[in-house]
């Protein structure tokens, strides 16, 4: 797998802003170690703009980076989890033909992202907890309860940031893509 500089540059600002936008002095802690986090944006952006790939690996190195720093060690199983909801939430293109790179963005497509943003933290996060109860025999209750909260949040928070963002994306680039060369 050949990275172009510029996918690689995008990996670590993606990271670091969701790395640093991770910690817990940015988050709303809800629950035994669970906090909301707006940072779960930073994520959903970068894998909405640049795909699945992207989308993991800022999910997973970002989340290193806020267990890193955070001082609790680093809990592999929700680094995996972050990552696999940056892949999933990084389908966004491929699923609506790149309509956004258009300057398109419907009710279709926001409810889209909302779709992927929760399945992505169902599935992410679902495997985070389940590898949880396995390997490191946490309460099955906890970590659904960890899982539930997180997910709903996590969603939430994304289709909140994410309508405006996205909005502003969208209008940014149909400006930019109408454009066309003067000769």
């Amino acid at each position: 797998m050949n990275l172009s500089a510029k996918t690689v540059v995008l990996i670590a600002i993606g990271a670091a802003l969701y790395g640093i936008g991770g910690l817990p002095m940015f988050g709303i802690p809800v629950f035994a170690n669970t906090t909301l986090k707006p940072a779960m944006a930073v994520l959903a952006l970068f894998s909405v703009l640049f795909g699945p790939l992207v989308g993991f690996l800022v999910g997973f190195i970002g989340h290193w980076v806020t267990d890193l720093f955070a001082g609790w060690g680093v809990w592999i199983t929700w680094v995996l989890g972050s990552g696999i909801v940056g892949m999933l939430i990084g389908l966004y293109p491929k699923i609506t033909k790149e309509r956004l790179e258009k300057g398109l963005f419907s009710k279709l497509d926001f409810t889209l992202f909302i779709l992927l943003a929760f399945i992505g933290n169902v599935l992410g996060y679902g495997c985070s907890a389940f590898l949880d109860a396995v390997l490191y025999a946490e309460p099955f209750t906890k970590v659904l309860a960890q899982l539930t909260i997180i997910a709903a949040g996590n969603t939430v928070l994304i289709a909140v940031v994410g309508h405006f963002i996205l909005t502003a994306v969208a209008k940014r680039k149909k400006q930019s893509y109408n454009l066309k060369e003067a000769y």
